[in-house]
Protein backbone atom coordinates (compact mmCIF):
# COMPACT_ATOMS: atom_id res chain seq x y z
CA UNK A 1 0.00 0.00 0.00
CA UNK A 2 1.43 3.36 -0.91
CA UNK A 3 1.66 6.08 1.71
CA UNK A 4 -0.17 8.70 -0.35
CA UNK A 5 -3.86 7.82 -0.79
CA UNK A 6 -6.59 9.65 -2.74
CA UNK A 7 -9.18 8.46 -0.23
CA UNK A 8 -9.53 7.12 3.29
CA UNK A 9 -8.45 3.60 4.16
CA UNK A 10 -10.31 1.97 7.06
CA UNK A 11 -9.43 -1.45 8.47
CA UNK A 12 -11.72 -4.10 9.92
CA UNK A 13 -11.66 -7.81 10.65
CA UNK A 14 -14.95 -8.30 8.81
CA UNK A 15 -17.08 -6.13 6.53
CA UNK A 16 -20.83 -6.73 6.38
CA UNK A 17 -22.64 -5.03 3.49
CA UNK A 18 -26.35 -4.59 4.20
CA UNK A 19 -28.54 -3.59 7.14
CA UNK A 20 -31.47 -5.98 6.81
CA UNK A 21 -32.15 -9.04 8.92
CA UNK A 22 -29.35 -11.19 7.43
CA UNK A 23 -26.67 -8.51 7.73
CA UNK A 24 -27.56 -7.46 11.25
CA UNK A 25 -27.80 -11.09 12.39
CA UNK A 26 -24.32 -11.80 11.03
CA UNK A 27 -22.84 -8.64 12.59
CA UNK A 28 -24.34 -9.38 16.00
CA UNK A 29 -23.21 -13.00 15.95
CA UNK A 30 -19.64 -11.93 15.13
CA UNK A 31 -19.19 -9.87 18.31
CA UNK A 32 -16.70 -9.17 19.81
CA UNK A 33 -14.76 -9.19 16.52
CA UNK A 34 -14.21 -5.82 14.85
CA UNK A 35 -16.98 -5.56 12.26
CA UNK A 36 -17.77 -2.69 9.92
CA UNK A 37 -21.37 -2.76 8.72
CA UNK A 38 -21.87 -0.72 5.54
CA UNK A 39 -25.33 0.38 4.48
CA UNK A 40 -26.44 2.83 1.82
CA UNK A 41 -29.52 3.70 3.86
CA UNK A 42 -29.54 6.71 6.18
CA UNK A 43 -29.73 4.54 9.29
CA UNK A 44 -30.64 1.18 10.80
CA UNK A 45 -32.49 -0.91 9.87
CA UNK A 46 -32.69 -0.93 6.07
CA UNK A 47 -33.66 -3.16 3.19
CA UNK A 48 -36.75 -5.23 2.52
CA UNK A 49 -36.80 -6.92 5.95
CA UNK A 50 -38.20 -3.73 7.41
CA UNK A 51 -41.31 -4.03 5.23
CA UNK A 52 -41.95 -7.76 5.66
CA UNK A 53 -45.57 -8.10 6.75
CA UNK A 54 -45.49 -11.89 6.74
CA UNK A 55 -43.98 -13.81 9.60
CA UNK A 56 -41.27 -16.40 10.07
CA UNK A 57 -42.05 -19.98 9.13
CA UNK A 58 -40.79 -22.47 11.72
CA UNK A 59 -41.95 -25.87 12.97
CA UNK A 60 -42.44 -24.84 16.60
CA UNK A 61 -46.04 -25.97 17.01
CA UNK A 62 -46.86 -29.05 19.12
CA UNK A 63 -47.92 -31.15 16.12
CA UNK A 64 -45.41 -29.85 13.59
CA UNK A 65 -41.99 -31.16 12.58
CA UNK A 66 -39.04 -29.62 10.69
CA UNK A 67 -39.27 -32.57 8.29
CA UNK A 68 -42.83 -31.56 7.35
CA UNK A 69 -41.75 -27.95 6.85
CA UNK A 70 -38.89 -29.15 4.64
CA UNK A 71 -41.28 -31.27 2.58
CA UNK A 72 -43.52 -28.25 1.97
CA UNK A 73 -40.46 -26.21 0.99
CA UNK A 74 -39.38 -28.83 -1.53
CA UNK A 75 -42.90 -29.12 -2.97
CA UNK A 76 -43.23 -25.36 -3.46
CA UNK A 77 -39.84 -25.14 -5.22
CA UNK A 78 -41.07 -27.00 -8.33
CA UNK A 79 -38.35 -29.63 -8.47
CA UNK A 80 -35.28 -27.42 -7.97
CA UNK A 81 -34.95 -27.23 -4.19
CA UNK A 82 -31.84 -28.78 -2.66
CA UNK A 83 -33.55 -31.16 -0.22
CA UNK A 84 -30.55 -31.32 2.10
CA UNK A 85 -30.42 -27.52 2.35
CA UNK A 86 -34.18 -27.37 2.98
CA UNK A 87 -33.76 -29.86 5.81
CA UNK A 88 -30.93 -27.75 7.24
CA UNK A 89 -33.03 -24.58 6.98
CA UNK A 90 -36.05 -26.02 8.73
CA UNK A 91 -34.08 -27.87 11.41
CA UNK A 92 -31.82 -24.92 12.30
CA UNK A 93 -34.74 -22.54 11.86
CA UNK A 94 -36.98 -24.28 14.38
CA UNK A 95 -34.20 -24.29 16.97
CA UNK A 96 -33.30 -20.66 16.29
CA UNK A 97 -36.90 -19.38 16.49
CA UNK A 98 -37.37 -21.26 19.77
CA UNK A 99 -34.30 -19.46 21.13
CA UNK A 100 -35.66 -16.11 19.99
CA UNK A 101 -38.95 -16.88 21.70
CA UNK A 102 -37.09 -17.82 24.89
CA UNK A 103 -35.01 -14.62 24.63
CA UNK A 104 -38.18 -12.57 24.85
CA UNK A 105 -38.26 -11.02 21.39
CA UNK A 106 -41.69 -9.46 20.85
CA UNK A 107 -43.53 -12.23 19.01
CA UNK A 108 -47.32 -12.43 19.14
CA UNK A 109 -48.42 -14.84 21.85
CA UNK A 110 -51.54 -16.43 23.29
CA UNK A 111 -52.54 -15.65 26.92
CA UNK A 112 -50.59 -18.73 28.05
CA UNK A 113 -47.41 -17.41 26.43
CA UNK A 114 -47.38 -19.84 23.50
CA UNK A 115 -46.68 -18.28 20.10
CA UNK A 116 -49.68 -17.55 17.93
CA UNK A 117 -49.20 -19.55 14.73
CA UNK A 118 -50.71 -18.61 11.37
CA UNK A 119 -50.93 -20.47 8.09
CA UNK A 120 -49.91 -19.27 4.64
CA UNK A 121 -49.94 -20.60 1.10
CA UNK A 122 -48.53 -24.08 0.42
CA UNK A 123 -47.86 -24.78 4.11
CA UNK A 124 -49.38 -27.99 5.43
CA UNK A 125 -49.65 -26.64 8.96
CA UNK A 126 -50.05 -23.42 10.91
CA UNK A 127 -46.37 -22.57 11.53
CA UNK A 128 -46.00 -18.84 10.85
CA UNK A 129 -44.77 -16.84 13.85
CA UNK A 130 -45.69 -13.14 13.74
CA UNK A 131 -44.65 -10.04 15.63
CA UNK A 132 -46.82 -6.95 15.81
CA UNK A 133 -49.50 -8.67 13.74
CA UNK A 134 -48.50 -7.90 10.17
CA UNK A 135 -45.39 -5.92 11.15
CA UNK A 136 -43.09 -8.89 11.76
CA UNK A 137 -40.16 -7.59 9.75
CA UNK A 138 -40.29 -4.10 11.23
CA UNK A 139 -40.68 -5.39 14.80
CA UNK A 140 -37.84 -7.89 14.50
CA UNK A 141 -35.25 -5.75 12.71
CA UNK A 142 -35.98 -2.75 14.93
CA UNK A 143 -35.22 -4.91 17.97
CA UNK A 144 -32.02 -6.20 16.35
CA UNK A 145 -30.98 -2.67 15.34
CA UNK A 146 -31.25 -1.58 18.98
CA UNK A 147 -29.01 -4.47 19.97
CA UNK A 148 -26.55 -3.64 17.20
CA UNK A 149 -26.24 0.00 18.30
CA UNK A 150 -25.37 -1.26 21.76
CA UNK A 151 -22.62 -3.57 20.44
CA UNK A 152 -19.29 -1.68 20.70
CA UNK A 153 -17.42 -4.03 18.36
CA UNK A 154 -19.63 -3.08 15.39
CA UNK A 155 -18.99 0.18 13.52
CA UNK A 156 -21.94 1.20 11.35
CA UNK A 157 -21.22 3.29 8.25
CA UNK A 158 -24.48 4.77 6.93
CA UNK A 159 -25.10 6.50 3.58
CA UNK A 160 -22.21 4.41 2.27
CA UNK A 161 -22.65 2.91 -1.20
CA UNK A 162 -20.64 -0.27 -1.75
CA UNK A 163 -19.20 -0.12 -5.28
CA UNK A 164 -16.77 -2.98 -5.89
CA UNK A 165 -14.76 -5.69 -4.21
CA UNK A 166 -10.99 -5.36 -4.18
CA UNK A 167 -9.29 -8.59 -5.26
CA UNK A 168 -5.67 -9.71 -5.25
CA UNK A 169 -4.82 -13.03 -6.93
CA UNK A 170 -8.44 -14.14 -6.67
CA UNK A 171 -8.72 -13.31 -2.98
CA UNK A 172 -10.96 -10.64 -1.48
CA UNK A 173 -8.96 -7.88 0.23
CA UNK A 174 -11.69 -5.36 0.91
CA UNK A 175 -14.39 -3.18 -0.53
CA UNK A 176 -14.43 0.20 -2.26
CA UNK A 177 -17.34 2.41 -1.16
CA UNK A 178 -18.62 5.87 -1.99
CA UNK A 179 -19.43 7.88 1.15
CA UNK A 180 -20.93 11.39 1.35
CA UNK A 181 -17.44 12.72 2.09
CA UNK A 182 -15.82 10.79 -0.76
CA UNK A 183 -14.22 7.44 -1.48
CA UNK A 184 -13.27 4.94 1.24
CA UNK A 185 -11.32 1.71 0.87
CA UNK A 186 -12.57 -0.67 3.56
CA UNK A 187 -9.67 -3.04 3.91
CA UNK A 188 -10.51 -6.48 5.33
CA UNK A 189 -9.82 -10.15 4.62
CA UNK A 190 -13.49 -11.12 5.02
CA UNK A 191 -16.52 -9.57 3.33
CA UNK A 192 -20.13 -10.66 3.85
CA UNK A 193 -22.71 -9.60 1.27
CA UNK A 194 -26.19 -9.23 2.79
CA UNK A 195 -27.61 -6.63 0.42
CA UNK A 196 -31.03 -8.14 -0.22
CA UNK A 197 -32.80 -8.57 -3.53
CA UNK A 198 -33.35 -7.01 -6.94
CA UNK A 199 -36.99 -5.88 -6.81
CA UNK A 200 -36.26 -2.23 -7.58
CA UNK A 201 -34.80 -3.26 -10.94
CA UNK A 202 -38.44 -3.83 -12.01
CA UNK A 203 -40.92 -1.04 -12.73
CA UNK A 204 -43.56 -2.48 -10.38
CA UNK A 205 -42.30 -3.90 -7.09
CA UNK A 206 -43.07 -4.24 -3.41
CA UNK A 207 -39.39 -3.73 -2.56
CA UNK A 208 -37.93 -0.47 -1.24
CA UNK A 209 -35.93 1.84 -3.49
CA UNK A 210 -32.60 0.52 -2.20
CA UNK A 211 -33.23 -3.02 -3.56
CA UNK A 212 -31.21 -2.41 -6.72
CA UNK A 213 -29.30 -5.69 -6.77
CA UNK A 214 -26.05 -4.13 -5.55
CA UNK A 215 -24.61 -7.24 -3.91
CA UNK A 216 -25.41 -9.45 -6.87
CA UNK A 217 -23.78 -6.98 -9.25
CA UNK A 218 -20.72 -6.55 -7.02
CA UNK A 219 -20.23 -10.31 -6.84
CA UNK A 220 -20.81 -10.71 -10.58
CA UNK A 221 -18.18 -8.11 -11.48
CA UNK A 222 -15.71 -9.93 -9.22
CA UNK A 223 -16.32 -13.19 -11.09
CA UNK A 224 -18.37 -15.06 -8.49
CA UNK A 225 -20.62 -17.95 -9.53
CA UNK A 226 -24.33 -17.09 -9.73
CA UNK A 227 -27.39 -19.31 -10.10
CA UNK A 228 -31.17 -19.36 -10.68
CA UNK A 229 -31.31 -15.70 -11.70
CA UNK A 230 -34.38 -16.27 -13.88
CA UNK A 231 -36.56 -17.11 -10.87
CA UNK A 232 -38.19 -13.88 -9.70
CA UNK A 233 -41.24 -14.26 -7.48
CA UNK A 234 -44.11 -11.87 -8.06
CA UNK A 235 -46.29 -11.33 -5.02
CA UNK A 236 -49.92 -11.93 -6.03
CA UNK A 237 -51.59 -9.26 -3.95
CA UNK A 238 -49.90 -5.90 -4.15
CA UNK A 239 -52.35 -3.04 -3.78
CA UNK A 240 -53.23 -1.78 -7.27
CA UNK A 241 -52.49 1.91 -6.69
CA UNK A 242 -50.13 4.43 -8.27
CA UNK A 243 -47.17 4.15 -5.91
CA UNK A 244 -43.51 3.14 -6.05
CA UNK A 245 -43.01 0.77 -4.37
CA UNK A 246 -46.53 -0.60 -4.37
CA UNK A 247 -47.97 -1.52 -0.94
CA UNK A 248 -48.12 -5.22 -0.14
CA UNK A 249 -51.21 -6.99 1.18
CA UNK A 250 -49.69 -9.83 3.15
CA UNK A 251 -50.39 -13.45 2.31
CA UNK A 252 -51.42 -13.91 5.93
CA UNK A 253 -54.69 -12.21 4.98
CA UNK A 254 -55.53 -15.13 2.70
CA UNK A 255 -54.36 -17.51 5.40
CA UNK A 256 -56.89 -15.86 7.73
CA UNK A 257 -59.74 -16.12 5.21
CA UNK A 258 -59.46 -13.25 2.70
CA UNK A 259 -60.74 -14.25 -0.74
CA UNK A 260 -59.98 -13.16 -4.31
CA UNK A 261 -62.83 -11.90 -6.45
CA UNK A 262 -63.27 -10.93 -10.10
CA UNK A 263 -65.10 -7.86 -11.38
CA UNK A 264 -68.48 -9.59 -10.94
CA UNK A 265 -67.66 -10.45 -7.33
CA UNK A 266 -67.12 -14.13 -8.07
CA UNK A 267 -64.44 -16.15 -6.30
CA UNK A 268 -62.18 -17.69 -8.99
CA UNK A 269 -59.24 -19.39 -7.24
CA UNK A 270 -61.09 -22.67 -6.44
CA UNK A 271 -61.21 -23.26 -10.21
CA UNK A 272 -57.47 -22.57 -10.53
CA UNK A 273 -56.02 -24.85 -7.85
CA UNK A 274 -57.25 -27.27 -5.14
CA UNK A 275 -55.75 -25.00 -2.47
CA UNK A 276 -57.59 -21.97 -3.91
CA UNK A 277 -56.22 -18.75 -2.31
CA UNK A 278 -53.57 -20.81 -0.51
CA UNK A 279 -52.06 -22.23 -3.70
CA UNK A 280 -48.34 -21.59 -4.32
CA UNK A 281 -47.54 -17.97 -5.01
CA UNK A 282 -46.68 -18.43 -8.66
CA UNK A 283 -50.08 -20.05 -9.31
CA UNK A 284 -52.02 -17.28 -7.55
CA UNK A 285 -49.94 -14.53 -9.16
CA UNK A 286 -50.51 -15.83 -12.69
CA UNK A 287 -54.22 -16.35 -12.09
CA UNK A 288 -54.50 -12.71 -11.08
CA UNK A 289 -52.03 -11.52 -13.73
CA UNK A 290 -53.98 -13.11 -16.60
CA UNK A 291 -57.09 -11.25 -15.61
CA UNK A 292 -55.34 -7.92 -15.06
CA UNK A 293 -53.55 -8.23 -18.43
CA UNK A 294 -56.93 -8.75 -20.08
CA UNK A 295 -58.23 -5.53 -18.54
CA UNK A 296 -60.21 -7.29 -15.81
CA UNK A 297 -59.62 -5.91 -12.31
CA UNK A 298 -59.14 -8.31 -9.41
CA UNK A 299 -60.05 -7.63 -5.80
CA UNK A 300 -59.09 -9.07 -2.44
CA UNK A 301 -61.91 -9.10 0.09
CA UNK A 302 -60.18 -8.57 3.41
CA UNK A 303 -63.33 -8.58 5.54
CA UNK A 304 -63.27 -12.31 6.47
CA UNK A 305 -59.67 -11.96 7.66
CA UNK A 306 -60.33 -8.71 9.52
CA UNK A 307 -63.29 -10.34 11.28
CA UNK A 308 -61.20 -13.38 12.20
CA UNK A 309 -58.26 -11.29 13.46
CA UNK A 310 -59.53 -7.81 14.41
CA UNK A 311 -56.12 -6.72 15.71
CA UNK A 312 -54.01 -8.78 13.33
CA UNK A 313 -53.36 -6.41 10.42
CA UNK A 314 -52.56 -2.86 11.57
CA UNK A 315 -50.00 -2.32 8.79
CA UNK A 316 -52.47 -3.31 6.06
CA UNK A 317 -55.16 -1.04 7.47
CA UNK A 318 -52.73 1.88 7.60
CA UNK A 319 -51.61 1.28 4.00
CA UNK A 320 -55.19 1.17 2.74
CA UNK A 321 -56.07 4.35 4.64
CA UNK A 322 -53.00 6.09 3.21
CA UNK A 323 -54.44 5.53 -0.27
CA UNK A 324 -58.01 6.50 0.65
CA UNK A 325 -59.34 2.93 0.69
CA UNK A 326 -61.63 1.33 3.28
CA UNK A 327 -61.24 -2.48 3.42
CA UNK A 328 -64.21 -2.74 5.78
CA UNK A 329 -66.48 -1.24 3.15
CA UNK A 330 -65.32 -2.96 -0.04
CA UNK A 331 -62.72 -5.36 -1.49
CA UNK A 332 -59.30 -3.93 -2.31
CA UNK A 333 -57.90 -3.83 -5.89
CA UNK A 334 -54.79 -6.01 -6.29
CA UNK A 335 -52.24 -6.95 -8.95
CA UNK A 336 -48.93 -8.87 -8.92
CA UNK A 337 -45.61 -7.09 -8.38
CA UNK A 338 -41.95 -8.18 -8.30
CA UNK A 339 -41.26 -9.29 -4.77
CA UNK A 340 -38.45 -11.79 -4.16
CA UNK A 341 -35.44 -13.21 -5.98
CA UNK A 342 -34.82 -16.93 -5.58
CA UNK A 343 -31.50 -16.68 -7.44
CA UNK A 344 -28.29 -15.03 -6.36
CA UNK A 345 -24.65 -15.61 -5.49
CA UNK A 346 -23.99 -19.34 -5.16
CA UNK A 347 -23.08 -20.37 -1.60
CA UNK A 348 -22.58 -23.54 0.36
CA UNK A 349 -24.28 -24.36 3.66
CA UNK A 350 -22.00 -21.90 5.47
CA UNK A 351 -22.48 -19.03 3.04
CA UNK A 352 -19.09 -19.38 1.34
CA UNK A 353 -19.05 -18.20 -2.26
CA UNK A 354 -16.70 -19.22 -5.08
CA UNK A 355 -14.33 -16.37 -4.13
CA UNK A 356 -11.94 -16.74 -1.22
CA UNK A 357 -12.84 -14.30 1.53
CA UNK A 358 -16.40 -13.63 0.31
CA UNK A 359 -19.58 -14.88 1.99
CA UNK A 360 -23.23 -14.11 1.20
CA UNK A 361 -26.47 -14.56 3.12
CA UNK A 362 -30.11 -13.58 2.82
CA UNK A 363 -31.82 -12.78 -0.45
CA UNK A 364 -28.59 -11.97 -2.30
CA UNK A 365 -27.45 -15.58 -1.82
CA UNK A 366 -28.56 -18.68 -3.67
CA UNK A 367 -28.44 -21.49 -1.12
CA UNK A 368 -30.77 -23.86 -2.96
CA UNK A 369 -33.54 -23.68 -0.36
CA UNK A 370 -36.04 -21.86 -2.62
CA UNK A 371 -35.64 -23.60 -5.96
CA UNK A 372 -38.00 -22.15 -8.56
CA UNK A 373 -40.52 -20.73 -6.11
CA UNK A 374 -40.01 -19.60 -2.50
CA UNK A 375 -42.37 -20.96 0.13
CA UNK A 376 -44.16 -18.18 1.99
CA UNK A 377 -42.38 -16.80 5.09
CA UNK A 378 -39.18 -18.77 4.44
CA UNK A 379 -37.31 -15.56 3.57
CA UNK A 380 -36.96 -14.12 7.08
CA UNK A 381 -36.13 -17.62 8.29
CA UNK A 382 -33.38 -17.94 5.68
CA UNK A 383 -31.93 -14.57 6.71
CA UNK A 384 -31.80 -15.62 10.36
CA UNK A 385 -30.45 -19.13 9.77
CA UNK A 386 -27.78 -18.32 7.21
CA UNK A 387 -26.84 -14.99 8.79
CA UNK A 388 -25.94 -16.98 11.90
CA UNK A 389 -24.23 -19.77 9.95
CA UNK A 390 -22.11 -17.29 8.00
CA UNK A 391 -21.05 -15.53 11.19
CA UNK A 392 -20.02 -18.82 12.77
CA UNK A 393 -18.02 -19.88 9.71
CA UNK A 394 -16.31 -16.49 9.36
CA UNK A 395 -15.37 -16.56 13.04
CA UNK A 396 -14.01 -20.11 12.93
CA UNK A 397 -12.14 -19.99 9.61
CA UNK A 398 -8.79 -18.20 9.92
CA UNK A 399 -7.38 -16.42 6.90
CA UNK A 400 -3.79 -15.44 6.28
CA UNK A 401 -2.89 -11.73 6.59
CA UNK A 402 -3.71 -9.57 3.60
CA UNK A 403 -1.00 -9.31 0.97
CA UNK A 404 0.26 -5.84 0.03
CA UNK A 405 -1.61 -4.39 -2.91
CA UNK A 406 -1.70 -1.20 -4.94
CA UNK A 407 -4.50 1.27 -4.47
CA UNK A 408 -7.50 0.59 -6.70
CA UNK A 409 -8.75 3.46 -8.82
CA UNK A 410 -12.42 4.33 -8.22
CA UNK A 411 -14.74 4.78 -11.20
CA UNK A 412 -15.13 8.44 -12.15
CA UNK A 413 -18.33 9.94 -13.55
CA UNK A 414 -18.31 13.11 -15.60
CA UNK A 415 -19.25 16.28 -13.74
CA UNK A 416 -21.96 17.27 -16.24
CA UNK A 417 -24.01 14.12 -15.57
CA UNK A 418 -27.33 15.08 -13.94
CA UNK A 419 -29.84 13.36 -11.68
CA UNK A 420 -32.45 13.86 -14.40
CA UNK A 421 -30.42 11.90 -16.94
CA UNK A 422 -29.72 9.08 -14.50
CA UNK A 423 -33.39 9.00 -13.44
CA UNK A 424 -34.40 8.59 -17.09
CA UNK A 425 -31.93 5.76 -17.67
CA UNK A 426 -33.08 4.02 -14.50
CA UNK A 427 -36.76 4.33 -15.35
CA UNK A 428 -36.23 2.99 -18.87
CA UNK A 429 -34.23 0.06 -17.52
CA UNK A 430 -36.92 -0.81 -14.97
CA UNK A 431 -39.65 -0.69 -17.60
CA UNK A 432 -37.64 -2.84 -20.01
CA UNK A 433 -37.08 -5.55 -17.43
CA UNK A 434 -40.69 -5.52 -16.18
CA UNK A 435 -42.10 -5.72 -19.69
CA UNK A 436 -39.65 -8.29 -21.03
CA UNK A 437 -38.93 -10.48 -18.01
CA UNK A 438 -42.02 -10.01 -15.90
CA UNK A 439 -44.64 -12.42 -14.63
CA UNK A 440 -45.03 -14.15 -18.03
CA UNK A 441 -42.19 -14.10 -20.58
CA UNK A 442 -41.43 -15.25 -24.09
CA UNK A 443 -38.33 -15.40 -26.27
CA UNK A 444 -39.16 -12.35 -28.39
CA UNK A 445 -39.89 -10.19 -25.35
CA UNK A 446 -36.71 -11.30 -23.63
CA UNK A 447 -34.63 -10.55 -26.73
CA UNK A 448 -36.19 -7.09 -26.98
CA UNK A 449 -35.42 -6.48 -23.30
CA UNK A 450 -31.83 -7.61 -23.82
CA UNK A 451 -31.31 -5.20 -26.72
CA UNK A 452 -32.71 -2.30 -24.73
CA UNK A 453 -30.72 -3.09 -21.58
CA UNK A 454 -27.52 -3.52 -23.61
CA UNK A 455 -28.09 -0.13 -25.26
CA UNK A 456 -28.72 1.55 -21.90
CA UNK A 457 -25.65 -0.08 -20.36
CA UNK A 458 -23.48 1.23 -23.20
CA UNK A 459 -24.95 4.72 -22.79
CA UNK A 460 -24.33 4.65 -19.04
CA UNK A 461 -20.73 3.56 -19.52
CA UNK A 462 -20.14 6.59 -21.75
CA UNK A 463 -20.85 8.84 -18.74
CA UNK A 464 -17.54 7.86 -17.15
CA UNK A 465 -14.67 10.34 -17.20
CA UNK A 466 -12.19 9.62 -19.97
CA UNK A 467 -8.72 8.55 -18.83
CA UNK A 468 -7.23 7.81 -15.44
CA UNK A 469 -5.88 11.34 -15.01
CA UNK A 470 -9.14 13.25 -15.35
CA UNK A 471 -9.02 16.45 -13.28
CA UNK A 472 -11.02 16.39 -10.04
CA UNK A 473 -13.15 19.32 -11.25
CA UNK A 474 -14.29 17.14 -14.15
CA UNK A 475 -15.64 14.46 -11.82
CA UNK A 476 -19.18 14.22 -10.43
CA UNK A 477 -19.89 14.53 -6.68
CA UNK A 478 -20.64 11.46 -4.51
CA UNK A 479 -24.44 11.66 -4.84
CA UNK A 480 -24.20 11.45 -8.64
CA UNK A 481 -21.62 8.65 -8.40
CA UNK A 482 -23.97 6.68 -6.15
CA UNK A 483 -26.91 7.14 -8.52
CA UNK A 484 -24.74 6.16 -11.47
CA UNK A 485 -23.58 3.09 -9.53
CA UNK A 486 -27.14 2.03 -8.76
CA UNK A 487 -28.05 2.42 -12.44
CA UNK A 488 -25.00 0.34 -13.40
CA UNK A 489 -26.07 -2.38 -10.96
CA UNK A 490 -29.69 -2.34 -12.15
CA UNK A 491 -28.62 -2.75 -15.75
CA UNK A 492 -26.14 -5.53 -15.04
CA UNK A 493 -28.65 -7.45 -12.92
CA UNK A 494 -31.33 -6.99 -15.57
CA UNK A 495 -29.04 -8.30 -18.29
CA UNK A 496 -28.11 -11.32 -16.18
CA UNK A 497 -31.75 -12.12 -15.40
CA UNK A 498 -32.71 -11.87 -19.07
CA UNK A 499 -29.75 -14.04 -20.08
CA UNK A 500 -30.78 -16.74 -17.60
CA UNK A 501 -34.43 -16.53 -18.61
CA UNK A 502 -33.56 -16.97 -22.28
CA UNK A 503 -31.46 -20.02 -21.46
CA UNK A 504 -34.25 -21.79 -19.53
CA UNK A 505 -36.62 -22.88 -22.28
CA UNK A 506 -39.36 -24.25 -20.04
CA UNK A 507 -41.90 -23.02 -17.50
CA UNK A 508 -41.15 -23.90 -13.89
CA UNK A 509 -42.22 -22.20 -10.68
CA UNK A 510 -41.87 -18.45 -10.94
CA UNK A 511 -40.29 -18.69 -14.40
CA UNK A 512 -43.18 -18.81 -16.88
CA UNK A 513 -42.54 -18.70 -20.64
CA UNK A 514 -45.59 -18.64 -22.88
CA UNK A 515 -43.49 -20.02 -25.76
CA UNK A 516 -42.34 -22.95 -23.57
CA UNK A 517 -45.38 -23.49 -21.34
CA UNK A 518 -44.47 -26.90 -19.93
CA UNK A 519 -41.71 -27.94 -17.53
CA UNK A 520 -38.83 -29.88 -19.04
CA UNK A 521 -38.54 -33.18 -17.12
CA UNK A 522 -34.74 -33.21 -17.38
CA UNK A 523 -34.61 -30.08 -15.19
CA UNK A 524 -36.81 -31.44 -12.45
CA UNK A 525 -34.33 -33.39 -10.35
CA UNK A 526 -32.49 -30.38 -8.98
CA UNK A 527 -29.22 -31.67 -10.41
CA UNK A 528 -29.17 -29.59 -13.59
CA UNK A 529 -26.36 -27.02 -13.53
CA UNK A 530 -27.88 -23.56 -13.48
CA UNK A 531 -24.81 -21.47 -12.70
CA UNK A 532 -23.28 -18.63 -14.66
CA UNK A 533 -20.72 -15.87 -14.30
CA UNK A 534 -20.36 -12.43 -15.80
CA UNK A 535 -18.24 -13.84 -18.60
CA UNK A 536 -21.31 -15.71 -19.88
CA UNK A 537 -22.73 -12.37 -21.04
CA UNK A 538 -19.78 -11.95 -23.41
CA UNK A 539 -20.66 -13.01 -26.92
CA UNK A 540 -24.39 -12.43 -26.43
CA UNK A 541 -24.25 -8.68 -26.85
CA UNK A 542 -20.72 -7.54 -27.53
CA UNK A 543 -18.07 -6.49 -25.02
CA UNK A 544 -18.78 -6.24 -21.31
CA UNK A 545 -17.22 -2.78 -21.09
CA UNK A 546 -17.72 -1.18 -17.66
CA UNK A 547 -19.58 -4.20 -16.28
CA UNK A 548 -16.27 -5.97 -15.80
CA UNK A 549 -14.61 -3.08 -13.99
CA UNK A 550 -14.12 -4.74 -10.63
CA UNK A 551 -11.03 -3.67 -8.67
CA UNK A 552 -8.82 -6.64 -9.55
CA UNK A 553 -5.18 -6.02 -8.75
Amino acid sequence: MTSSTPYDVRDAEVIVVGSGLAGMTAALQLAPRAVTLITKTAGLPGGSSLYAQGGIAAAVGPDDRPEDHAADTVAAGAGLVDAAMAALLTRDGAALVRRLLDDGLPFDRAPDGAPLLGREAAHGAARIVHAGGDATGRTLVTALADRLRATPSVRVETDAFAVDLVLRNGRVCGLLACHPEGWVLHRAPRVILATGGIGATFARTTNPAEATGDGLAIAARAGARLADLEFVQFHPTALAVDADPVPLLTEALRGAGAILLDRQGNRFMPDEHPLAELAPRDVVARAIGRRVAAGEPVFLDLRPALAAKPDGFPTVLALCAEHGLDPFAEPMPVAPAAHYHMGGVVTDADGRTSLEGLWACGEVACTGVHGANRLASNSLLEALVFGARVARDVAERPLAPLPPFALPRPPAVAADVSHILLDAIGAEARSALYEGAGLVRDGLGLLAARRKLDRLAAALDMLRCEGDDAHEDAKAPPDIVRQWGEARNRLLVGRLVVHAALAREESRGAHCRSDHPLPNPIHGDGATTRTLTLSDLAGTAGPLSGDAACCIL
